[in-house]
């Protein structure tokens, strides 16, 4: 509808011409267009945003012969409305007016001064305060990936090239963008091209000599060698979309913006996505972000420490040093317990980060300089504090960035009323006494009455006439009456405005200048306030580079006491951590289930070294494999943060990555079964996993028959062993424990219980060597499987139990001890191998040698 509107443009009222014409430029955004007190929607926008917003859908009149369907929100309200319109994936154009509605002919001048993008929110109430909200670009060269991204609320710009679309995805998952920018020709997975924030981009964008040109503007630089990025020329390219993105949504260059940053995947411990949503390390498998690691750990004090802290917790260090320091930090802040103080302090900063961001695209409100105010005068305490610990840290560096700014502090305090309105529309935000020029025009527009009688009584003492009056109306201003009879008494300076029938009115200098002042003295002060505000926000970006370097010093210091908090109230240890690659827990406890459990947590022993690389971990369902299993990798994953970790005693030795491959899901959307979900995990730890390597693995091959299950699963862990990658390796395949006899870095170890009255307890305990059985009646009693079918299930179980004496009989299912089991995988020399020996092997698939073997042992 809109383009035919647009093509009958000469037939449309002079505003919606406007309108159309504005529209055309931003066809694919919604467009509020300013008119009044409201931001109006029209035509096919104003339908799809009152299904959207459930706001009233009416008319306007007729243009080119027909009606205009229009919606509109409230201006002073708007950010309510944009809001629920970004959660929902939309983006929108803010059209305001420009030109002044007295001087205009025809409609008022409109301009698009901002649009509004999932990931270019810099306004408090659009944002979640503990999340970051992320803008990410994407280039494609051959294999390598280009990364680039932007949170514009906080300055932060980076950029990553990783090789093939595996770690692409995983960074991707990692960094968790509200909007990502794609060439319109570039082919991507299923599961990004279903993201609701993707945002296609004509490939002419996606060009380095572009990309340099608009980054070094962006920088004031002549080239970006200063930045060692000139070799990633691929993710140049996509920052270089991002820069030209974000620019053009904002209408601005984007000051806060003044640094790029380089990431490595080698500087960090790999997580891929998969991995990272087993380990529930801020989004649970549900979505949410409760029961995860991140809401165990996340006490800290400022809305930007937490979204540091994730990020912290989102990419692990492999750099020793870096991390024994904030691990030597954490160890100072317990020892001389000056946490507790250093936070108390914390609390009264704020969310420094965003709130410098919105100084510098110039949206701040008279709020956020209150509170940055606040922040300012809270540094001398917190550089103070900070002063009085003693030894070497991280905490060193932080103190010299948490620098008090005396100057910019006194100024805001003011320049500011204590509890300032939320915007600067209406004025009220200067407290009295800094400028003598708005307190002269408050005083006129406050204080007029008092003056004109203090004015009429200086008259007529001046003059003598003691029926002089001051007094107003509206046609002719201000005035002095003075009736008739006295008139010719008169001072000279007296100038006559207006004859009556018995008065004569006069107009004196003094009271002209003050009714030239009074008549607009609100409108001058408010003009002159909004200047005064102004000002403040130029004095803020005259250091904006400095306080930006304090609000990351401000957020790194509030992680650290936060993980001294944690360590002090949950029972954390310093872990240490080792030159040499292996694990030694003594006592690991999982932080979230510990944390949620109303029951005691019971802790356990890790021992991963040179000669013992994997475990094969048997036991009943809800034993506790899979929380044994996470609590290592958490362990892990935590030692390499800087954090303290949940143990008595433990030593950490390198980790280049960590792999999981537990649960099941399926990916219907990508045509993928839950068993090629499961092998297409499987086969990414396999083909990555390396000596440095932690690897979790959960009941593999369990989505296939037994035979292939169990094959998989073997020839899985027999490949895991050959790669030495350090390995957990539960299963419910007791074939699998006699890979302890074959492979000398294997170990079996199983979790306990006991039967008791046909029930079971679950201890939890891990303790060496294989289960002995796997209890799954007794679960599917607790479980509530009707009677009846328990019973029939023990039936079943007793005849499978018996030695096989048919094919149609055989099956795993049939040899559940383990002891009878283990010698079908023995290794040579074995009566198997020579009963083989004769058939060509090469030629058999993994279910007919299984099949072979089952017939020698049923014969045996």
């Amino acid at each position: 509808m809109q383009d035919t509107a647009a093509s009958k443009a000469q037939q449309h009222t002079p505003m919606m011409a406007q309108y159309l014409k504005i529209k055309r430029e931003h066809p694919e955004v919604l467009l509020f267009y300013r008119m009044g007190d409201f931001y109006e929607l029209f035509y096919d926008d104003a339908k799809r945003a009152a299904k959207l917003l459930d706001i009233t859908l009416t008319a306007r009149g007729q243009s080119a012969g027909s009606p205009i369907p229009m919606a509109g929100v409230p201006y002073h309200s708007a950010e309510s409305y944009l809001a629920r319109l970004v959660r929902s994936g939309e983006s929108v154009a803010i059209c305001e007016q420009i030109g002044d509605p007295a001087t205009s002919k025809g409609p008022v001048e409109r301009r698009v001064v901002r649009i509004v993008t999932p990931g270019t929110l810099h306004d408090e109430a659009l944002l979640d305060e503990r999340r970051d909200n992320l803008l990410v670009a994407l280039h494609r060269h051959g294999e390598r990936w280009g990364i680039a991204w932007l949170e514009l609320s906080s300055g932060r710009f980076a950029v990553l090239e990783v090789d093939g679309e595996a770690d692409m995805q995983a960074e991707i998952h990692r960094l968790q963008p509200a909007e990502l920018l794609a060439a319109e020709t570039q082919d991507l997975p299923p599961a990004l091209t279903e993201r609701t924030g993707l945002r296609r981009q004509n490939d002419w964008h996606f060009d380095l000599e572009t990309a340099n040109r608009l980054l070094c503007d962006q920088f004031q630089v002549a080239d970006l060698r200063g930045f060692g990025c000139t070799h990633l020329e691929v993710a140049l390219v996509a920052a270089g979309v991002l820069i030209d993105y974000a620019r053009d949504t904002q209408r601005s260059r984007l000051p806060h913006v003044n640094a790029l940053n380089i990431e490595s995947r080698d500087d960090a411990v790999v997580i891929d996505a998969a991995s990272r949503r087993n380990l529930e390390i801020d989004i649970n498998l549900g979505g949410s972000g409760d029961n995860t690691l991140a809401s165990v750990l996340d006490t800290t004090t400022t809305p930007m420490g937490s979204r540091l802290l994730k990020r912290w917790l989102n990419r692990p260090l492999r750099d020793r040093a870096q991390v024994s320091a904030r691990q030597a930090a954490v160890q100072l802040l317990l020892e001389q317990d000056d946490h507790l103080a250093l936070r108390e302090i914390l609390s009264e900063v704020g969310d420094v980060e965003r709130i410098l961001a919105r100084v510098a695209l110039r949206s701040a409100r008279p709020r956020d300089l209150a509170r940055l105010r606040d922040a300012l005068n809270a540094l001398p305490q917190l550089q103070s504090a900070l002063g009085a610990i003693e030894g070497d840290s991280a905490l060193d560096d932080l103190a010299r960035h948490i620098r008090p700014y005396p100057e910019t502090a006194a100024t805001l305090s003011q320049a500011l009323i204590d509890n300032p309105p939320v915007v600067i529309r209406d004025g009220g935000v200067i407290r009295e006494g800094f400028d003598a020029e708005l307190d002269e025009y408050r005083g006129l527009a406050e204080h007029a009455g008092d003056y004109l009688v203090k004015l009429e009584l200086r008259e007529r003492e001046r003059t003598g006439l003691a029926g002089l009056k001051v007094g107003y109306n509206r046609v002719h201003g201000y005035y002095i009456e003075i009736p008739r009879a006295q008139a010719r008494e008169v001072p000279v300076d007296y100038i006559r405005r207006q004859t009556l029938k018995n008065a004569e009115r006069f107009i004196i200098p003094e009271l002209k200048e003050f009714e030239d002042k009074a008549l607009s003295a609100k409108s001058r002060a408010l003009a002159r306030e909004k200047l005064l505000y102004e000002g403040l926000i130029e004095t803020l970006n005259a250091e904006l580079d400095a306080l930006q370097a304090t609000a990351r010093a401000l957020a790194a210091l509030d992680v650290l006491c936060t993980f001294a908090e944690r360590a002090r109230s949950l029972d954390f240890v310093r872990p240490q951590l080792g030159e040499t690659p292996g694990f030694e827990i003594i006592g690991g406890r999982h932080p979230v289930v510990e944390h949620v459990s109303q029951h005691p947590f019971v802790p356990n022993d890790l021992a991963l070294d040179d000669a013992r690389r994997m475990l094969v971990i048997t036991g009943p369902n809800m034993g506790g494999k899979s929380t044994y299993m996470r609590q290592a990798a958490l362990i892990a994953l935590l030692a390499h943060t800087g954090s303290f970790v949940p143990a008595e005693r433990a030593e950490i030795g390198p980790v280049d990555r960590i792999f999981t491959r537990i649960g099941s899901s399926d990916d219907l959307a990508g045509g993928r079964s839950t068993f090629m979900v499961e092998m297409t995990e499987t086969a990414s730890i396999l083909h990555n996993a390396t000596a440095e390597s932690l690897v979790l693995m959960d009941e593999i091959g369990r989505g296939t028959s037994t035979f292939d299950g169990l094959s998989l699963a073997w020839a899985s862990a027999e490949h895991l062993a050959r790669a030495r990658a350090f390995t957990l390796f539960a299963t419910h395949y007791f074939e699998m424990t006699a890979l302890a006899e074959q492979q000398e870095t294997v170990a079996n170890v199983h979790l306990t219980a006991a039967e008791h009255k046909e029930g079971i307890v679950f201890m939890h305990r891990v303790e060496e060597g294989p289960a002995s059985q796997s209890y799954g009646l007794q679960v599917a009693q607790l479980a509530g499987v009707p009677q009846p079918v328990i019973a029939r299930a023990r039936e079943k179980l007793a005849s499978l139990e018996q030695p096989p004496v048919a094919p149609a009989e055989r099956g795993v299912a049939a040899h559940a001890a383990a002891p009878q089991q283990a010698d079908l995988f023995a290794a040579p020399p074995h009566p198997l191998v020579e009963a083989l020996e004769s058939l060509d092997v090469d030629a058999l698939t993994p279910r007919a040698a299984l099949e072979l073997l089952y017939e020698w042992k049923a014969r045996q």
